[in-house]
């Protein structure tokens, strides 16, 4: 155990681990009686029914008053208040202690070993069994006075087990149904049998924990270490080497098992206890003992101590008793529940580090929902792991390159900031708080604003947000002096958060009875406190009193967060019956102005407090949706599918979504005209003028601003694309209805891909596998298609080919006349290249006439407009479109004249060496032979080929040429050879050339008339001394050029280049001559590159 014993040292929390505190052992006067230690079974020791499991008692049996004096103490006291408090404490009592100190609460296991609890209709039930819920606890008190008895970290998990069985699926974390948390790997260790060995001494659980063997690895065993203290796992060290802020599956099973099954856990006294009941003889045998079972790891630190004890002087010698690691904490050990600070560190400076990926905003968000169920539980880590995680937010160094370049951070970045402030905020409004708590949070919160690089609260426009404790003024942000208020950061709403209180007794009424009501005689300055029908408003800046309701939600008051948010909405339903009162007056004159009546100027949507998610979340988990919670279609300033909307206002895709599909058997035009109306995302579209009555659906203009922050935009546009696609299906076969749609979706919908996403979806809803095809529903994906190419024709896409392809596809099931259209209005709609390589040749191809079953009028019809297209594109891009061009104009002779004269007279322009070989090759392979050797020519004069490229893709080419030359006769070579001589400066090219047109022609090319003498050609005559003059010089010119910056590892390949070169210099009848010359010429110039010209000499002479 000394492995597991280190481990435990080092994650033991600071200043001094409970496992340390010092044990005193008793004077022979003050000791009592005991009976034999350590019985197996747990509970022997114990009085009645406390042996039993939490919740395995038989039904009635009541506990034993040992036993609720035992559980309250475990939970309450430190076990060395317990040791000063009671001089003789018999040793039933203490194993009672000991045995409910242990958590009992598997909730609390699940939150320190999965990112978040999710607690569904089960949970409610789980919570109950665990003991009263938070929210039963009454109304929260006033900052700074005394929290409630139940409010101590843990107390809502006070009592017996929740009962998270293996099967239960009440806590999960990500994806996948939580199957691979540490939590629900734990249940399926502990329900497999896998841990052994448990045992329990003083509040020190150990066991051993075996991970079954797989396909490709053997079981492996680890031991497992966990100290407890007052119901709260305080520490813990497995073998496996966790490294992640949650206790891994190992550390769940043992704990689980103890929880389980309390009454298989072998349970002895802490471990001084019976060491205190032994004589010497018995500690001497002892200690050795312990010695010689781990004397590899014990032996030094055994000798260093026996050391120290003998040393009257030492250290050890001066101090009264000596440590014991199962004793429990002492009494000035902060009481909490283990979490590793470093880990948590580690792990948000790497998410951090990761940017923008989605998966570390996700890892994030869920760790700001880890420390919201800390909140909840009471958890005194909650604002512990807060503040770790702000630490490492705040040295995040891309803060300072943002100060530095004057650039504001990203939107997920801004958000994942917000929720940080937000969680301050409510840490600052806890309503149990006590006042040196809140006092050292500002301190700290007060520190990290002070910093330069502290993030504003509204990047840009951070001075113009009102302060947390007073409502939006219609001019605040128009006001002269709004440059001159002071810095706003991201925590400014926490550090204003000191000036709210709870004890305003409206407030206090509000949030502690269901039945407050207005009292029958009310004072003059009461009436606005309440409405018509009595019940309570709460009249405050609404994203403010929304974060009354979150720190009440957040800290485990759900039913006083409930009636709050219940005061707020009869709050803002009453304001905007009044708004609607006035909209109703102003109706006419608003429409074609094309405003509303709103005066709110800080938006609610996007707003770092998230007032409206927080209403919604609370009515939510309550259940508690007011029935009487609807739209009206004839609008009004605050509904979102009325005719006058604001430019910000939200969508509302998915709730249209669904209330299409519930009305359309009932009132399908209601459905559609509700669905059509919901279409609209007008923060995308732009607003029409003021005066313009006759634009259906008006909108409000205002100046762009940080609220909305739209981080969920590409979320919100997919929700618009299921909204239509689902019009889309319900429509088909209603030409009127179709065509609505199809005009909503192309002036609602901004993204191309969106849009070609409904064109897909509308082209498989029209062509069903088992029945026929809907053409008009074929038609609007034909349409849609159409308004794609051309919001995509100057842009960039990585979809464009298969949007081009998908189109034409679309286009030849619609039929011969959506091909013929298309493929006379391409300049709209495609690139020259799409148009002529993809468009064109599949509109004539073989499996488009057979699938059309087209007859010889449509067939040429279709090849006329693709030839008439063809020399468009050739026309406007020679250079791409060309070859596409010949080939579809192949067939008819005048256009593929006209397509090769506009080949030929863009030669002289922008057309490379590659393009006007691929069109010679072409036009060779085409039985065009001189064509091919103009086109060659033309070619050869745009290339040039330095000495040293003797790999250039364009050789190929150069050779293709000359053959072609020499084939078609010597006026043809000659003409060529001058423009080889040019535009080729490589030896090795050159020569190979030379070496080509020396052999037999390989023929005329099937020219008629035409025959091959037989006769080799001479290098000496013409044409080829002028190839051969040149050939020579490139040798001489490049030998020069690499004995420049020669070095002797390239010798022997220098020397292989010589021997080429003396292969072509021996081709003329003086050759030996010129090449013995060259030799010594390169001797006399080279004659400091001593070795290298000894192997010149060794193999030329």
């Amino acid at each position: 155990m000394a492995e597991g014993g280190e481990r435990e040292e080092l994650l033991s929390p600071p200043p001094v681990s409970p496992a340390k505190r010092l044990c005193s052992w008793p004077s022979p006067q003050a000791h009592h009686p005991r009976g034999t230690p350590g019985t197996a079974g747990g509970g022997a020791g114990g009085g009645g029914g406390g042996c039993l499991a939490p919740g395995a008692r038989p039904h009635l049996q009541p506990e034993s008053l040992l036993d609720c004096a035992a559980k309250t103490v475990a939970e309450k006291w430190a076990y060395e208040r317990v040791e000063e408090r009671f001089e003789r404490i018999p040793e039933p009592v203490q194993r009672r202690i000991v045995y409910w100190s242990f958590p009992r609460n598997e909730r609390e296991i699940c939150m320190y070993s999965s990112f978040q609890y999710r607690g569904g209709p089960g949970a409610g039930a789980a919570a109950g069994a665990a003991g009263a819920s938070p929210g039963e606890e009454g109304p929260p008190p006033p900052p700074g006075s005394a929290a409630p008895a139940g409010s101590a970290p843990g107390a809502a998990g006070a009592g017996s087990s929740p009962g998270l069985g293996a099967g239960t699926g009440t806590a999960s974390g990500g994806g996948g149904g939580g199957e691979g948390l540490p939590f629900r790997r734990g249940i399926r260790l502990l329900d497999s049998g896998s841990v052994e060995n448990v045992l329990q001494v003083g509040f020190h659980l150990s066991g051993t924990v075996t991970e079954p063997a797989t396909a490709s690895e053997p079981a492996v065993t680890y031991k497992v270490a966990i100290s407890f203290d007052r119901c709260k796992i305080t520490s813990v060290s497995c073998g496996c080497g966790n490294k992640d802020i949650f206790y891994c599956a190992h550390v769940v099973a043992l704990s689980l098992y103890r929880i389980r099954k309390p009454d298989q856990v072998k349970l002895r006294l802490p471990i001084s206890e019976t060491l205190f009941q032994m004589n010497r003889d018995q500690l001497q045998k002892f200690i050795q003992y312990l010695i010689t079972a781990h004397h590899t790891e014990v032996l030094p630190t055994a000798q260093k101590l026996a050391d120290e004890i003998l040393s009257s002087n030492s250290e050890i010698n001066q101090v009264n008793g000596a440590p014991d690691p199962t004793a429990g904490a002492s009494i000035d050990d902060e009481n909490c529940w283990h979490l590793d600070e470093e880990q948590v560190k580690e792990q948000v400076k790497l998410f951090l580090s990761q940017g923008g990926y989605y998966g570390s905003g996700k890892q994030l968000n869920s760790m700001f929902a880890k420390v919201r169920e800390m909140l909840r539980m009471r958890d005194s880590n909650g604002a512990r792991m807060l503040t770790l995680i702000t630490e490492q937010f705040m040295a995040d160094p891309r803060l300072t390159l943002w100060r530095q370049q004057g650039t504001s951070m990203t939107d997920k970045c801004r958000q994942l900031w917000d929720e940080l402030g937000a969680l301050w905020v409510c840490i600052i409004l806890n309503p149990h708080c006590k006042l040196e708590e809140k006092s050292c949070w500002l301190q700290q919160l007060q520190k990290w604003s002070d910093l330069d690089i502290c993030p504003l609260e509204d990047g840009n426009y951070g001075h113009e947000l009102p302060n947390i404790t007073n409502a939006l003024s219609q001019s605040a942000s128009h006001s002269p002096d709004s440059l001159s208020r002071p810095r706003r950061t991201v925590f400014t709403r926490a550090i204003e958060g000191r000036e709210l209180h709870w004890q305003d007794s409206h407030l206090q009424r509000i949030i502690s009875s269901d039945l407050y009501t207005a009292p029958a005689c009310q004072r003059e300055n009461e009436r606005l406190l309440f409405n018509s029908h009595g019940q309570p408003l709460w009249l405050e800046h609404v994203p403010t009193a929304c974060a009354r309701v979150d720190a009440l939600r957040s800290h485990g008051y759900p039913k006083e967060a409930l009636r709050l948010t219940v005061a707020i909405i009869n709050t803002l339903r009453l304001q905007q019956q009044r708004q609607l009162e006035i909209f109703k007056h102003q109706k006419k004159e608003l429409l074609q102005r094309g405003t509303t009546t709103i005066t709110n100027l800080e938006g609610w949507v996007g707003h770092p407090l998230d007032p409206i998610g927080c209403l919604f979340l609370t009515l939510t988990e309550a259940c508690r949706l007011n029935d009487d919670s609807y739209m009206e279609m004839s609008g009004g300033p605050f509904s979102g599918l009325g005719e006058v909307i604001h430019r910000e206002s939200v969508p509302m895709h998915t709730f249209a979504k669904y209330l299409f599909s519930a009305l359309l058997p009932h009132d399908p035009d209601l459905s559609y005209k509700l669905a059509l109306r919901a279409m609209r995302l007008p923060v995308l579209e732009n607003s029409s003028s003021a005066g313009d009555t006759s634009h259906p659906h008006h909108m409000v203009s205002v100046v762009p601003s940080r609220y909305p922050r739209w981080f969920t935009l590409g979320h919100l546009e997919s929700q618009q694309c299921e909204l239509a696609s689902t019009m889309l299906t319900a429509a088909k076969g209603d030409t009127l209805r179709l065509r609505t749609i199809l005009e909503a979706i192309q002036k609602h919908i901004h993204s191309s891909s969106l849009i070609f996403k409904l064109a897909q979806d509308a082209f498989k809803i029209a062509t069903p596998t088992d029945s026929g095809t809907d053409s008009t529903l074929l038609n609007v994906a034909l349409e849609l298609g159409l308004q794609v190419m051309r919001m995509t024709l100057s842009t960039l896409n990585w979809r464009r080919r298969e949007m081009v392809r998908w189109l034409v596809t679309c286009a030849t099931e619609v039929g011969v006349r959506a091909l013929v259209s298309i493929l006379q209005s391409w300049y709209t709609l495609f690139t020259p290249t799409e148009a002529t390589s993809i468009v064109a040749a599949t509109a004539v191809s073989h499996t488009t006439i057979l699938r059309l079953s087209l007859d010889y009028p449509q067939r040429e019809e279709l090849a006329s407009c693709a030839r008439t297209l063809a020399l468009q594109c050739a026309m406007k891009d020679p250079q791409s479109c060309a070859l596409s061009a010949l080939t579809l104009c192949e067939k008819d002779h005048i256009a593929f004249e006209a397509a090769y004269q506009i080949a030929i007279d863009a030669a002289a322009g922008g057309m490379t060496h590659s393009q006007l070989f691929t069109i010679a090759r072409y036009m060779e392979l085409r039985g065009y032979p001189l064509r091919a050797f103009k086109l060659a020519s033309l070619a050869m004069s745009h290339l040039n080929l330095a000495y040293n490229q003797d790999t250039h893709p364009a050789i190929n080419d150069v050779l293709w040429a000359c053959a072609l030359s020499h084939s078609l006769g010597k006026n043809e070579l000659a003409a060529l050879i001058p423009l080889v001589v040019k535009s080729v400066h490589c030896a090795t090219v050159l020569s190979d050339i030379l070496r080509r047109c020396t052999v037999t022609a390989p023929g005329l090319a099937g020219i008629p008339g035409r025959r091959s003498s037989g006769k080799l050609m001479s290098t000496d005559k013409a044409p080829l001394r002028q190839l051969l003059d040149a050939t020579i010089n490139a040798y001489i010119n490049t030998t020069h050029s690499r004995l420049t910056h020669i070095s002797p590892r390239h010798y022997g390949e220098f020397i292989e280049f010589l021997s080429k070169a003396r292969e072509t210099f021996l081709l003329p009848q003086d050759g030996h001559l010129q090449f013995a010359q060259f030799i010594d010429n390169l001797k006399q110039i080279y004659k400091g590159k001593k070795k290298l010209m000894l192997l010149v000499r060794e193999r030329f002479g």
